[in-house]
């Protein structure tokens, strides 16, 4: 039977070493609670905006910057056309070199007008 004695003693004994510890706590005083809780709820308010303003900006670029060039670039393939290399004549390759330089000169504006953007 001393078994169960020891485990009260123990018990009493747990209880007053944790009353005893509560005791040394500093408990924060209510203004210092309103200051901790006020820079909290600002900083998760900035957070939130700078991830909306973030998630705005890329879907603006993902809209009309790359949705752009990916129908640039389809509407280029579309109009391109192979031609045999055994017909081709100095004006088809000229005319091929006038179609590239035009190309890259879309795309660079559409690159341009994109960042203005």
């Amino acid at each position: 039977m001393a078994k169960p004695e020891k485990k009260n003693k123990e018990k009493k004994h747990f209880f007053k070493d944790f009353k005893a510890e509560l005791k040394k706590v500093i408990w924060p005083t209510s203004k210092q609670v309103v200051n901790n809780t006020t820079a909290v709820i600002t900083i998760v308010l900035l957070t939130a905006l700078i991830v909306f303003v973030l998630d705005f900006a890329f879907e603006a670029l993902n809209t009309y910057g790359i949705n752009k060039l990916r129908n640039l670039v389809e509407t280029t393939e579309n109009v391109e056309t192979p031609v045999d290399t055994d017909e081709a004549t100095d004006e088809t390759v000229e005319d091929e070199n006038n179609e590239e330089s035009n190309l890259a000169e879309q795309t660079e504006n559409t690159v341009n007008e994109t960042v203005e953007e």
